[in-house]
């Protein structure tokens, strides 16, 4: 499969929203930047007006609330604090979000109100009682073969697995079994492809019926349900209901839109298998690809505050500056599986394929070529190094199922073809003005090259470049990346 296969005519791109019970981390920092990545490159295949990318909070939910509680304030305010917060972080990754959603505004809450009366109208819900097990940490119902080996939950084994005896409303989940196992079954629904494996193993094991909504006198910061003040939504079925919230006013949840979601492996089950079940039940169109990327851990250990180990974005972002930032989780972020990473191995890969890598070869390319005094002609972009098409060249094929990671090695190629072309033609020793102009065209024009391609992954240090490339007298500048 090429990039160039299936081109859709439009795209709805979208994050996982997360909680507002903590400021995000650079945990959370990853999919925001995988996700804003593959945003850019299809404005840029398809038109800035073409594309939509919506990421937020989910504001509501028993540890939203529990977490507002011991802040000592109201929960309207610690709630509005935290996706605030939560924002300045995304902001200082260079995010291209359309809109950031919180599902306390106004439209989302009408939105998720209707779907749930529209789904109880059609008889997918109706109200009973649950005895089970709770998860206020995923803010999930869980059963016994979820839990660790000490009853816990292997995600929040600090917290205590709650036993809950209450009157809900359900959604006959079963119900969507052999449509939810059709669609499992469609190419490139999950991927990676190990992913899906995974929610058909779940799915073989039955579906159960699916309490969708909690008692307000247990959780009071929800959405109510239409015609019953004493139950608020579910927390999942409200948090789902963003992304049509947001991209159907938008004109992006038509049947021509391509529609990806990114998120986490630890919340695929509700996305592969809840949301479609909801959508199915209203008649709404299916999204199109669920990626599922692994987990960041930090020196071995998975970050929380409880051990201390919380880096925020914008930490990194002020020391390393905010490509440096999105060139390090882009290229060795948990795009399949889950990576550990470390202070020791960002300041080892900055230097190696930033300081002395792009930034080297470019200062080297832009001296020699000022030093020349040759004036180079900027060509058209499909001209360039003979790419007829600058977004569908060979670089760009791994974006077809998202490998951010594939496409940074293959456009790191076409730097090192640059550096081994100046090493090996010693433009500084070249005497005949015709072939110099031959060597360092070539050498211009690579650097222009490639200086558009990394646009959407380091869009700040593409607009450096191009504005010294770009030009028929090329510039030296200030380093792109200084060496730690």
């Amino acid at each position: 499969m090429t990039a160039t296969s299936h081109k859709p005519q439009k795209i709805l791109i979208t994050t996982a929203i997360d909680y507002a019970n903590s400021v995000i981390h650079v945990g959370h920092a990853y999919e925001k930047i995988l996700a804003d990545c593959i945003a850019r490159y299809y404005r840029k295949l398809l038109g800035e007006e073409n594309v939509f990318f919506v990421t937020g909070t989910d504001e509501h939910g028993t540890s939203t609330y529990k977490a507002a509680q011991k802040a000592g304030e109201p929960v309207e305010e610690y709630t509005k604090r935290i996706s605030q917060e939560d924002k300045k972080q995304i902001d200082s990754l260079n995010i291209s979000y359309n809109r950031f959603i919180c599902t306390t505004n106004k439209d989302h809450k009408q939105t998720a109100s209707e779907f749930f009366e529209k789904a109880l109208k059609s008889g997918a819900i109706y109200k009973g009682k649950y005895e089970g097990l709770y998860c206020e940490g995923c803010e999930a119902y869980k059963t016994l073969t979820e839990l660790d080996e000490n009853g816990k939950c292997p995600l929040h084994v600090s917290r205590e697995i709650q036993k809950v005896e209450e009157e809900n409303y359900f959604l006959k989940w079963a119900n969507f079994t052999e449509d939810l196992k059709k669609l499992l079954e469609t190419e490139n629904f999950i991927l990676p492809e190990t992913k899906r494996n995974e929610m058909l193993g779940f799915l073989a094991q039955g579906l159960q019926d699916l309490p969708v909504s909690r008692p307000k006198y247990k959780v009071p910061w929800g959405i109510p349900v239409p015609g019953d003040e004493e139950q608020v939504i579910y927390v999942w079925y409200d948090a789902l209901v963003n992304y049509y919230t947001a991209a159907k006013p938008a004109g992006f949840w038509e049947e021509e839109v391509k529609i990806v979601h990114f998120v986490g492996k630890d919340i695929l089950r509700w996305h592969s298998l809840l949301w479609p079940a909801m959508l199915i039940n209203l008649g709404l169109k299916i999204p199109s690809t669920i990626y599922t990327h692994g987990f960041v851990n930090l020196d071995g250990q998975k970050i929380s505050k409880s051990l201390g180990n919380v880096i925020y974005p914008i930490d990194l972002v002020e020391k390393y500056g905010v490509d440096a930032v999105r060139y390090y989780f882009l290229k060795h972020g948990p795009i399949t599986e889950d990576v550990d990473i470390s202070l020791a191995h960002f300041e080892e890969v900055y230097n190696a394929d930033l300081a002395n890598g792009l930034g080297n070869t470019v200062a080297r390319i832009a001296k020699m070529a000022e030093n020349s005094g040759i004036r180079f002609e900027v060509k058209n972009w499909g001209e360039i190094l003979g790419e007829e098409k600058l977004w569908e060249g060979k670089w760009s094929s791994p974006l077809a199922e998202y490998r951010v990671d594939l496409t940074l090695q293959k456009i790191w190629e076409l730097l090192s073809q640059a550096d081994k072309h100046i090493n090996t033609h010693e433009p500084w020793a070249e005497k005949d003005p015709n072939k110099l102009r031959e060597i360092l065209e070539y050498e211009v024009n690579s650097i222009r090259y490639i200086a558009q391609v990394l646009e959407p992954f380091l869009p700040d240090t593409s607009a450096k470049i191009q504005e010294q490339f770009l030009k028929e007298t090329v510039r030296t500048t200030n380093p792109l990346f200084v060496r730690l």
